[in-house]
């Protein structure tokens, strides 16, 4: 099988696939109240188009996927994507990240398309804050939605929380809590400058080693690092007392180094890096009637380029596509 490798010698083998650039939520650090300028729908991959990309990169050594948006459970037929992309030859991971406020719908469909796995954002469990970070999502929906999906086996349940300083920072022992008691992994996310709020955000930064040393404290033992859970991922993942707790700190400890992923947006576009603007638009060549060898030699020219860092800073990324265009 071959194997894509950029120019620093990394291979990437973990695509993220943004089916969707619409979201049913609005939260403050990731789009304005307003929402995002959208692109038409004739501009979106069709379901075959999709497949048809990733089954390249598939062929190409890619091995894991993750689909996101937006927020993915507004797509139409999703469930139907999954089910074809779970029958791609060679993908070993398929994995899903969401909202959750749809979930309890769609969990027992995609579980039986061949989804094999959630991540499920959650920054808070005080109902009256959610609703303000979210601007105006229900928990109970989001709660509701992680039992469905333990329920169901789309298994280890992932819980993403974005830690803010002044805004839910006081929440991180009670999360912890939450997260072992249902065999959740709980992953903190320390905020990054991008979003349109860009590096305004940063005044609610909170630092991983902050973050790690609360939860030490709380589990009253020391955190054990379980190297074999990275799962080709950013996280960084430690034993804390009987949960499991992951810190991804793209700002304090950043994980360029060994980095093997790249983003596909719903319209095609190929991003290289979640900090970077330059993209490679893969949806526009397909349009174009290229062939798959033609679309093979695109995404190998477009990841020698990928580039070796990030550049987020306190004053902002470099250019970077919206998350809630890149699905993060």
């Amino acid at each position: 099988m071959e194997m894509l490798k950029d120019s620093f010698g990394r291979r990437v083998a973990y695509l993220r696939l943004s089916v969707t650039d619409r979201c049913n939520y609005r939260c403050f650090y990731c789009m304005p109240e307003q929402g995002i300028k959208l692109e038409p729908h004739t501009h979106m991959l069709r379901t075959e188009e999709m497949v048809r990309l990733v089954r390249l990169f598939v062929e190409l050594g890619v091995q894991k996927v993750r689909v996101t948006g937006g927020e993915p459970l507004v797509r139409r037929n999703l469930t139907g994507l999954v089910a074809e992309l779970a029958d791609l030859p060679g993908l070993d991971d398929l994995s899903l990240t969401t909202n959750g406020d749809q979930l309890v719908r769609f969990a027992g469909g995609l579980a039986e398309a061949g989804l094999q796995r959630v991540n499920i954002s959650l920054d808070s469990l005080d109902p009256a804050n959610f609703k303000e970070i979210t601007r105006g999502g229900d928990l109970a929906h989001v709660l509701a939605g992680i039992e469905r999906a333990l329920e169901v086996g789309l298994a280890p349940v992932k819980l993403n929380m974005v830690v803010m300083a002044g805004i839910n920072d006081g929440e991180i022992e009670a999360m912890v809590d939450y997260a072992t008691a249902r065999g959740c992994h709980l992953r903190f996310i320390e905020t990054m400058p991008v979003g349109t709020s860009g590096a305004g955000t940063m005044e609610l930064y909170y630092p991983a080693e902050s973050i790690l040393a609360r939860v030490r404290e709380h589990s009253g033992s020391d955190l054990e690092p379980l190297t074999g859970m990275r799962g080709g991922g950013p996280a960084s993942y430690f034993r804390a007392g009987q949960g499991t707790v992951g810190v991804i700190s793209a700002m304090s400890r950043h994980f360029c180094d060994d980095c093997n992923r790249v983003r596909l947006t719903a319209k095609g576009d190929l991003v290289l890096c979640l900090g970077r603007e330059e993209a490679a638009p893969l949806g526009r060549l397909l349009r174009d009637g290229a062939d798959d060898d033609e679309l093979r030699q695109a995404i190998r020219d477009a990841i020698a380029r990928k580039p070796q860092g990030h550049g987020f800073s306190a004053a902002g990324a470099h250019g970077a596509v919206p998350m809630s265009v890149t699905g993060g």
